[in-house]
């Protein structure tokens, strides 16, 4: 692996535990089904009307009242897309809600300064009395690196590294001495310290054997991309499964999660019209996208969230892909009613 080993958290110490799950939930509750797997939802970050504080408020609160897992956020720095930027709003999600784990996936770490976007994570973590989960990723070929002062040809290297910046700023060390290939730090006081201990979980994505390596040695959870399919993602597990075994690692403790783009409509059509509108205005016309939603009626999305179970995962982060924060309520409401209770 690139880089010095790091040293990889057992466990975390929060304010509302180690990847804070309700257990044995009544009736109408959607976070934990189908045995183990668990169950979180999108927040909607669209603001091409503005943002509606309101229903924004209820949207939250509703999703504690249905019991999800957590609540999570994209990050889409560049392009046009109107996504809020994704910490700023789990900062104002942390002050709506109160058990609801709150987080990202992913913060494309290459485009952000180390330090800085390691102050800004500890600072919702204390927000959210420790709820919050941090994806990290390089962002792939095709972000404008040059136009953040990363050069292309070491995207990684600067990634890997600033991930391990990132872990020295958290650490219980007074001082932070760092000699990278990017950055030197002599003796930096940094506080404070994140509530969760070592740091927030850290979730990886990829789908290249050598990127999904690299994420076990450094993460403490997987989380397949909203882009991929299915059968992707089935693949990306049997490789993370296999690392975990050869780096030694509690695979009980290495999540494997899934987010799901998706669409409920009685009319199958119609809905999968809806899910292609909604994904074109994230992906604009990236290649393959048609191919990744679960879209139709109830029991058509049932069948495909089953799929996404059996092929590994252990969390779904459920993503419709509504164009105004009332539509992905509405949405949210007819997983918990019609689809959840079909996968217990």
């Amino acid at each position: 692996m690139p880089g010095r080993k790091l040293n990889i958290p057992r466990g975390y110490r929060s304010a509302v535990g180690p990847f804070s799950v309700r257990c044995g939930r009544s009736a109408g509750s959607a976070g934990a089904y189908g045995g183990s797997v668990r169950f979180s939802i999108s927040i909607p970050q669209f603001v091409s009307d503005g943002f509606d504080d309101t229903g924004m408020k209820s949207y939250l609160a509703r999703a504690e009242e249905l019991g999800f897992e957590g609540g999570w956020t994209m990050e889409q720095i560049v392009g046009n897309s109107t996504a809020i930027a994704p910490l700023q709003l789990l900062s104002y999600a942390a002050a709506c809600t109160t058990r609801l784990r709150l987080g990202v996936a992913v913060l494309i770490t290459s485009l952000h300064d180390p330090l800085q976007l390691a102050a800004a994570i500890t600072a919702v973590d204390h927000l959210s009395h420790g709820r919050l989960d941090v994806g990290v990723g390089h962002g792939g070929k095709r972000r404008p690196f040059a136009a953040f002062g990363v050069a292309p040809e070491t995207f990684i290297s600067y990634f890997t590294e600033g991930i391990e910046l990132m872990k020295a700023a958290w650490s219980d060390e007074p001082t932070v001495t760092f000699h990278g290939q990017f950055r030197d730090v002599d003796g930096l006081a940094i506080q404070p310290k994140p509530v969760q201990r070592p740091h927030p979980p850290l979730w990886i994505g990829g789908t290249a054997p050598k990127a999904l390596a690299r994420g076990v040695w450094m993460a403490d959870a997987f989380l397949g991309a909203g882009a991929s399919t299915t059968a992707t993602f089935a693949e990306a597990v049997k490789t993370v499964r296999r690392e975990l075994d050869e780096e030694g690692k509690d695979a009980t403790r290495f999540t494997i999660g899934k987010r799901v783009y998706l669409m409920i409509d009685d009319d199958a059509d119609r809905a999968r019209q809806r899910v292609l509108d909604g994904l074109h205005r994230i992906y604009d016309d990236i290649r393959g996208i048609e191919d990744v939603p679960v879209s139709g009626t109830p029991d058509d999305v049932a069948r495909g969230l089953r799929e996404v179970m059996d092929a590994g995962a252990e969390m779904i982060l459920l993503n419709p892909v509504g164009a105004t924060v009332a539509e992905d309520r509405e949405q949210m409401e007819r997983l918990a009613a019609e689809v959840l209770p079909q996968l217990r």
